[in-house]
């Protein structure tokens, strides 16, 4: 395995034109890595270093995008030694933890990675709008490059477990195949204060929300507002929502149209360094719990971790093992850890094996909150 040139993707027969508007932005800075064979490209895997927010603690990430084997490559193991080579570039780079977005969910699995999140569309007729919503701010259009956008969302990243804190790239990357009609409208409070945002498209009668984030409620309900006051010009709002609510919930109106679909997976890279910033829910405890890590491709994980929890003390990693043990794949601890699936349902399924009393502890320790992460790169 060895690092991919710009020009050796050009002799492969990537044009200068697909290269700029698909992924080559994004692999130039990344760590390109591919199998070769007589000078031929055979396969290749990127990793994009990253920034994610995971309960409050801004991690280092790779990315694992520009996933490629050609046909007559398949079958011979190619990508697992790639796969393999890049959790050791990332290890390298104290990127404790990945996310993937996966064309095969099977693959990653078996390499460790785990669904982490969910991606939610909803389908929304004009008479299910809310109405008469009174809120003291106002909604503005804005450019797609204005400050005030851009700032909106790099506070809501560090305030939001499991989203992504976008760089410059990976705005880029969020424009690249919009249409020029997409229009950006920003809820300002009463203060004048940016609160929240809503990128949307007005196509053949149907209001498509491409993002909507929002720091409070009442940005929320402004924004709603904004989007009701369409009604004449639609028939109905489609978009996506990554926060594991129902909007029909929210409306109170149940005869709406909403699916449920995986959508990002994670492994933790390096379990040491990852829970050396991870924030435990609740540590006002004295008790201990044994980490039972079965990880097949990376052996750094591949063994037992003790954390010791104390009242008014930070939790550590201690040698002496706990008779509160928890046996579980590294994937479902990275799902676990990020709140995707609870430990009691875990435990309820065989996923982990371990006693009533340690899934107890682990109920009250971990955070019960779901990741939002809502970037395709």
């Amino acid at each position: 395995a060895f690092q991919v040139t710009d020009e050796q993707l050009l002799k492969v027969g990537w044009k200068h034109d697909e290269i700029k508007r698909s992924k080559f932005p994004i692999l130039e800075k990344a760590e390109v890595i591919g199998w070769f064979e007589d000078e031929r490209l055979a396969a290749q895997i990127a990793v994009y270093p990253l920034q994610v927010n995971i309960s409050g603690s801004i991690y280092e990430m790779g990315y694992i995008t520009g996933v490629a084997t050609y046909p007559e490559y398949m079958g011979l193991g190619l990508m697992s030694g790639l796969m393999k080579k890049s959790l050791e570039t990332m290890y390298g780079r104290n990127q404790s933890i990945s996310f993937l977005y996966p064309y095969s969910h099977p693959l990653y699995r078996h390499k460790g990675w785990e669904v982490v999140s969910d991606k939610m569309t909803y389908q929304i007729r004009d008479h299910q709008l809310p109405r008469d919503i009174d809120v003291p701010g106002r909604v503005k259009r804005v450019s797609e490059n204005s400050p005030d956008l851009i700032a909106l969302h790099d506070t809501f990243a560090r305030q939001t477990h499991g989203c992504l804190v976008r760089n410059e790239l990976v705005w880029e990357e969020y424009w690249r195949w919009d249409v020029e009609d997409v229009t950006v409208a920003i809820y300002y409070g009463e203060d004048d204060r940016p609160l929240g945002y809503l990128v949307y498209l007005i196509e053949n009668d149907v209001f498509h929300v491409k993002e909507m984030v929002y720091l409070n409620q009442e940005a929320r309900k402004g924004l709603w507002g904004y989007i009701a006051a369409h009604e004449s010009m639609i028939n109905e709002v489609v978009g996506s929502n990554y926060n594991n609510h129902t909007i029909s919930f929210l409306f109170g109106d149940s005869d709406m149209k909403e699916t449920i679909r995986p959508y990002i997976m994670a492994r933790i890279v390096d379990f040491e360094g990852f829970f050396r910033q991870y924030h435990f829910s609740n540590t006002d405890i004295n008790e201990a719990v044994t980490f039972e890590v079965i990880d097949t491709v990376l052996e750094w994980n591949n063994r037992s971790f003790t954390v010791k929890f104390s009242p008014g003390q930070a939790p550590v990693l201690v040698d002496e093992p706990s008779e509160n043990r928890v046996k579980l794949e590294i994937g479902i601890l990275t799902c676990m850890l990020l709140g995707y699936k609870r430990p009691t349902y875990l435990q309820q399924i065989e996923r982990i094996e371990a006693s009533k009393k340690t899934v107890a502890i682990l109920e009250s320790v971990i955070a019960n909150e779901k990741i939002y992460f809502s970037d395709y790169i």
